[in-house]
């Protein structure tokens, strides 16, 4: 039996081992495949296949392969503005590149000045010579803003083309908060400063509302006339001003209103649109399903046209997303991430720096944290001297994202840019009134008027409240400061078109908040000239490098259309969609007043891009906040 006992344990040894080994091999291989960068492929003659299945952002969020295969939901893709243009200037040169298919069946949105420029970037490929075909189920005004720079827009004749216009309705939760007994401390300066409102009043004041009339305004008259340039037939005038009347005009029937008013050109579906570029193009041998054709992914066509990399660096920073305390980001611009990288910038010896912001501000110390970093660069070494900085604002450069742009020695925008904001705030939510609802009082002794404060369950004391108060408008102070510093202006003048306002690019091209339009060439050669560079320079991208093939995980998860939030729409999807972006934004709205922040500098105007990132729990944890707090 002992004899027995000692083989059974032997063979139990054996097979934990064998079972540790082949888990071993087993996650070896796993990360071998995911970390793996398989070849590009080579350039065939035929089409670009420009398909944006997702987002154009500045800069894709980060991500994590682990949530993304543990997910049950497919996260909205998210393509890097700077590669699709590269991609569409290669293809203006290529000769090998006859058509671009640009397919927007599942296109999600953009940011206006992010789209024009992939809108500029179309018009190249045509001056050369090469037509654009577009095709979506459905386009609304993004779709529409890319769409109208090809030669031949398609649209599926179940779907259309639909016309919203900037603006709308938000939540104010003033009198939800007062129902519920709680009380939201709000510390802020500036008239216009009205992040806030939403949870201090039922409707937005005069003061906000002057504000966001003129911006809307602004932003509607450049979506208007990049469309009308683009594409001159289309009747605008006629969709936007009676849009029932022109629905019912083609018998209800989307599509056919679309082509009428000039918006498409053709319909047909998905199908129909793809043998039509085969026509042109010829058929995919490797690829018998229907309306195939020969092309070339924009990740292949970059590889074969690599970016400059001689001469001297030109650093590019981004600062993409919420202005954040910390290490957040990509997508999120994480105050101590970006320092980092300005730091190291600075360490590689870059003779000057792009600071790219797409950002609605946040964080006033992380703000801060980057401001300084920039002030690092630009004194650089004995051996260095002073190095330029350069500002490249892209759709929202307002409070904090103004506050990091206060190092420039120039400031570039585009006439779409949604800028200044420059004004503090900050929010504390307190109980006390309801929990005394429930018969919960609270009771101690403070040996100073700070004592257990600020307390979110029993209030603050009047003393917390002034000093935080004459903190913010210390902050506030120290903005105007910065501006004027960087503006050459007093503080009066500041001070005038201050008080937490937004402007569009061009009213604050006029105000002196820039400096001259133009994008990240502009910007790039600026700084360029700044440091005496001549020809022998390149654009040095700081941050995370994305992988430029599909990951592994991607493949497994498959492409079907049919997952796509985008997929199939008509207009009543096109409403579904909007609605979920205001559940989005009413989470987001209560993680502002409940989350644990400092001073912010934000925007209250300013849209925030949807992430790339899986979906978690945090949406269920804020609901089941909310019951805790709220429920009776």
């Amino acid at each position: 039996m002992i004899f027995a006992r000692k083989v059974w344990a032997l063979l139990v040894g054996i097979k934990d081992a064998l079972v540790l080994l082949f888990l071993l091999l087993f996650f070896m291989a796993l990360y071998g495949v995911l970390t793996a960068r398989p070849s590009p492929g080579q350039v065939r003659e035929g089409a670009l296949l420009l398909k944006l299945d997702g987002s154009v952002v500045e800069e894709p969020a980060k991500v994590d392969p682990l949530a993304l295969l543990m997910s049950s939901e497919t996260p909205i893709k998210e393509h890097r503005a700077r590669d699709i243009i590269a991609a569409l200037d290669a293809a203006a040169k290529d000769e090998r590149i006859k058509v671009v298919a640009l397919d927007l069946a599942r296109f999600t949105g953009g940011g206006q000045v992010t789209l024009e420029n992939v809108g500029d970037a179309l018009d190249k490929v045509r001056k050369a010579g090469k037509p654009v075909i577009a095709f979506a189920h459905a386009y609304a005004d993004d779709g529409l803003l890319l769409a109208a720079h090809a030669s031949e827009v398609w649209v599926d004749p179940l779907g259309g083309a639909f016309v919203m216009g900037p603006g709308g309705m938000r939540l104010y939760y003033g009198e939800a908060l007062a129902r519920y007994k709680v009380t939201p401390h709000v510390f802020k300066v500036g008239t216009y400063k009205d992040f806030v409102e939403p949870y201090t009043q039922s409707q937005a004041s005069p003061a906000s509302k002057e504000a966001r009339t003129a911006l809307i305004a602004a932003m509607w008259e450049n979506w208007q006339a990049n469309v009308k340039a683009a594409r001159p037939k289309a009747d605008l005038a006629r969709v936007t001003s009676d849009p029932v009347g022109w629905i019912k005009a083609s018998g209800g029937d989307a599509a056919k209103a679309s082509l009428a008013a000039g918006l498409v050109d053709k319909l047909g579906t998905h199908t129909d649109y793809k043998e039509r570029i085969r026509a042109l193009v010829g058929e995919d041998p490797a690829d018998k399903t229907p309306g195939s054709f020969v092309h070339t992914s924009p990740d292949t066509l970059l590889a074969a046209h690599p970016a400059k990399t001689d001469g001297a660096a030109i650093a590019v920073v981004q600062v993409a997303g919420e202005i954040v305390d910390g290490k957040a980001g990509p997508g999120t611009a994480g105050g101590t991430r970006i320092a980092k990288l300005i730091d190291q910038a600075n360490a590689d010896g870059a003779k000057a720096l792009v600071l790219r912001v797409d950002s609605p501000g946040g964080s006033v110390m992380a703000s801060e944290e980057i401001r300084t970093a920039l002030e690092r660069f630009k004194a650089g070494t004995k051996e260095s001297g002073r190095r330029p900085v350069v500002v490249s604002m892209v759709n929202l450069a307002a409070s904090g994202g103004y506050w990091v742009s206060t190092p420039a020695d120039k400031i570039f925008a585009e006439p779409g840019t949604i800028t200044g904001s420059i004004g503090i705030f900050a929010m504390i939510p307190t109980f006390e009134r309801a929990l005394a609802d429930y018969g919960v009082k609270s009771d101690g002794v403070r040996s100073t008027p700070l004592s257990g404060q600020p307390d979110i369950l029993t209030g603050l004391t009047p003393e917390v409240k002034e000093m935080i108060q004459a903190n913010i408008e210390s902050n506030y102070g120290r903005f105007l400061g910065l501006v004027g510093a960087s503006r050459k202006k007093s503080a009066a003048e500041v001070e005038a078109f201050a008080e937490g306002r937004v402007w569009d690019g061009g009213t604050a091209r006029q105000k002196g908040l820039v400096d001259q339009f133009g994008g990240i060439d502009a910007a790039l050669a600026d700084a360029a000239q700044r440091a005496k560079l001549g020809e022998g320079w390149h654009a040095a991208w700081y941050g995370q490098e994305t992988d430029p093939y599909a990951s592994l995980i991607e493949q497994w998860r498959g492409d079907d259309e049919a997952d796509s939030p985008a997929a199939g729409m008509d207009f009543t999807g096109l409403v579904a969609a909007r609605q979920q972006a205001k559940f989005d934004r009413l989470l987001g709205d209560l993680g502002h007043l409940f989350e644990a922040r400092g001073a912010q500098a934000l925007c209250l105007d300013c849209p925030v891009p949807t992430t790339a990132k899986p979906a978690s729990g945090s949406n269920a944890g804020w609901l089941a906040r909310l019951v805790a707090v709220f429920g009776r």
